[in-house]
């Protein structure tokens, strides 16, 4: 069994993306849109002008996979009550992903060394997304 977090953008998703490819490495391994969809979709899921957006992707960052798509299309991503937890392995790539995460979005607690790591903050993407970094070493 394996849990993968699917996240909804609202009609953000592929601008998120990019924006995940900058800042963490993303490599998409899976984009398909509305569009290209196989079958037509099921009445009132898909929003008239939303043929372009996408339906659903999946992408990696380090070994996890992710996976997104646009969803209602509104362009209010909503995300409350988790966060995505990243490990890395030093300082320095604790401080380059947090402050690329930051870019935009909403510190929510710095960086700092904690009783149980060397390196620890979290951070609300420009998205809403919510993350923490924490260092391992």
């Amino acid at each position: 069994m394996q849990i993968q977090p699917y996240l909804l953008f609202d009609g953000r998703c592929e601008e998120a993306i990019e924006f995940y490819r900058r800042a963490l490495g993303a490599e998409v391994t899976m984009l398909m849109r509305h569009k290209d969809s196989p079958e037509p979709p099921q009445p009132g899921m898909v929003p008239p002008g939303s043929e372009n957006k996408v339906m659903h992707a999946s992408f990696r960052i380090g070994d996890s996979a992710v996976m997104a798509s646009d969803g209602h299309c509104r362009g209010k991503p909503h995300f409350e009550g988790f966060s995505l937890n990243i490990n890395v392995p030093d300082a320095a790539t604790a401080d380059r992903v947090f402050n690329a995460l930051a870019d935009g979005g909403e510190v929510r607690m710095p960086l700092a060394k904690t009783f149980f790591s060397p390196r620890f903050g979290m951070v609300a993407d420009r998205f809403g997304v919510s993350w923490m970094i924490y260092t391992v070493e």
